[in-house]
């Protein structure tokens, strides 16, 4: 509910008493200024800061850096700090809690962690403060490395330029993996207990520590180890899409033992401003276009991409039939290779008494190809809600993926998606391709061959009204439709009380009656409301067999589109 001006207006002057940014204060006092004057556009833009506030739940917090409850700024990360200190002491039976804080190269993100830090000291909990900006998988690393009872991450990973987020690990018995009900909604709890009042009379110390370099030492370690032994040399290019990647990235892909990459130069430094981006997330449509042009100019096999905070991974390989002469590959394509080489590792490292064993897991929205791959190998297979603080618990977890560029290698170091290690991982299964004289195209094709070809789509519905997804997931449940793209509708999943051992989550799954599948979900960290659909054939060739794919995928999105227009 609106609150009145005059309230409006007095809740505006208590977050300017509190907030100690001098930049979003005046900004703040901009508004009440011209609010009181008489503008309307100042009086809306309050209440679009006022009348809500950023949820904190299994994704932290993420939003615009700003002013108000409903942006990110440094009283909304102290209120976060204190709350989550809050918890961490209520569950600590006794002993003193310890967190782990890192974060990237964007704004403010190292005020946001230094906050942090002195605020976590402050409430009596043991805080160490990575050394500079880093990854986002090296603080999930330093989680398990360091054995603190959580990790804080501050990053907004691949959103626009001014957006900032805050994300939390636990430690113990959640081994790294990000918070999830029913922690999310304790520490939630605990936030809104702490803005009840003022953070100036939050404690505050300076004896917070500082890692050691001993901390990115290991995890280098760690991660060049999942190369095993190069045995060809691949040409590649590389870019950190303006993000923190490069420096650790560099150091793990010489330790593996992989050659120099070409970079992308303009891209490698972190820039908060991301200024040869239009949004730097390598699934938008030019955002990989300086590396193609790049590896053009070199003539290179494969083009590497991290995301800002390097915790996806994009793969682009030649295509002469390309505008840009590359194409990139999808997630589903990416986790599907990577699935296969983790199934082949597990049947090599398997004693001679007893055949591979571990889990396969991706979400319920990545392609379905990894469970057909996990049948073949004879392992386990589970599918989980969207998101890496899901696919990281399966249990026995061997390898996990989700198509949104995200990859989980080496369970047993980084409980979350890690575009470093899922790089060294694609880099060393292309060398021992071209040990055989075989490229990335190749084995797509001996993929498609062996377990069939699996062509997936999807379509983002980006609106200006969260209200408007709401309404579509109603009228969608309310009149299912009976036929998609000329395919009967065999069943419906509704996911929002729970499905089949998933917990609730707000998604229809809609199974065809050819076995294709659409799947319809509001996202989680952007005003969109995301459809997948995903079709497979295992007739004919290789290239037979992804025609007819894509064909079926084809139909099925162009009818989506129909339903939702």
């Amino acid at each position: 509910m609106s609150a009145e001006p005059a309230d409006l207006l007095e809740e505006a002057r208590a977050w300017i008493a509190q907030d100690p940014d001098p930049e979003t204060r005046n900004e703040l006092d901009t508004l009440v200024i011209a609010a009181e004057s008489g503008s309307a556009v100042a009086l809306d833009d309050l209440h679009s800061r006022f009348d809500a506030r950023l949820a904190f739940g299994t994704a932290g917090l993420r939003g615009e850096i700003a002013a108000g409850p409903n942006r990110m700024n440094r009283v909304l990360v102290a209120q976060a700090a204190a709350g989550l200190a809050a918890y961490l002491q209520a569950h600590a039976n006794g002993d003193t809690p310890s967190v782990v804080i890192g974060y990237d190269g964007r704004k403010n993100s190292a005020i946001f962690a230094h906050d942090t830090a002195e605020l976590m000291a402050g409430a009596g909990v043991r805080a160490i403060l990575l050394p500079r900006l880093l990854p986002t998988p090296v603080l999930a690393f330093a989680v398990r490395h360091l054995g603190t009872s959580a990790g804080v991450m501050v990053t907004a990973s691949h959103n626009p330029p001014n957006d900032n987020g805050y994300k939390v690990y636990l430690g113990g018995d959640d081994h790294g993996s990000q918070i999830v009900p029913p922690a999310d909604a304790d520490i939630a709890a605990r936030i809104l207990t702490v803005a009840s009042s003022s953070i100036v009379g939050l404690p505050r110390s300076d004896a917070y520590e500082v890692a050691p370099e001993s901390v990115i030492d290991a995890y280098v370690d760690a991660t060049a180890a999942i190369a095993r032994t190069p045995s060809a040399s691949v040409s590649y290019v590389y870019t950190a899409m303006h993000g923190v990647g490069w420096e650790t990235a560099s150091r793990v892909l010489g330790k593996a033992g992989f050659a120099s990459p070409v970079v992308v130069p303009q891209q490698i430094e972190p820039d908060p401003r991301f200024p040869t981006v239009a949004f730097p997330n390598p699934e938008e449509p030019g955002a990989l276009d300086l590396s193609f042009a790049t590896a053009r100019e070199a003539g290179v096999a494969l083009v590497i991409a991290n995301d800002p905070d390097a915790d996806r991974l994009a793969v682009a390989i030649p295509d002469t039939s390309a505008p840009e002469r590359y194409r990139r590959l999808s997630g589903n394509e990416v986790g599907a290779l990577l699935g296969w080489r983790a199934a082949e590792l597990a049947e090599a490292d398997a004693t001679p008494d007893g055949g591979p064993n571990g889990t396969l897991a991706c979400s319920i929205v990545s392609s379905p190809a990894l469970k057909t791959v996990a049948a073949a190998y004879g392992l386990d297979f589970e599918d989980t809600l969207t998101g890496f603080k899901w696919v990281s618990r399966a249990t026995g977890l061997i390898f996990g993926f989700e198509e949104a560029l995200g990859y989980l290698v080496d369970p047993e170091v980084v409980r979350d998606k890690d575009g470093i290690s899922a790089a060294v991982a694609f880099l060393d299964l292309a060398s021992s391709l071209a040990a055989e004289g075989l490229t990335v195209a190749d084995q797509l094709d001996r993929f498609s061959e062996r377990f069939g070809h699996f062509a997936s789509d999807q379509i983002s519905l980006r609106v200006t009204d969260l209200a408007d997804i709401d309404r579509i997931m109603a009228r969608l449940r309310s009149t299912p439709p009976a036929v998609i793209g000329g395919v009967d509708v065999s069943s419906i999943d509704d996911l929002k009380d729970g499905f089949g051992g998933l917990p609730p989550s707000d998604v229809l799954r809609i199974w065809l009656a050819d076995g294709s599948r659409v799947m319809v979900r509001p996202s989680g960290t952007e005003p969109k409301l995301k459809v997948y659909i995903d079709a497979s054939s295992d007739q004919g060739t290789a290239a037979e067999r992804r025609a007819a794919a894509e064909a079926r995928v084809g139909e099925l999105a162009e009818g989506m589109r129909g339903l939702l227009a």
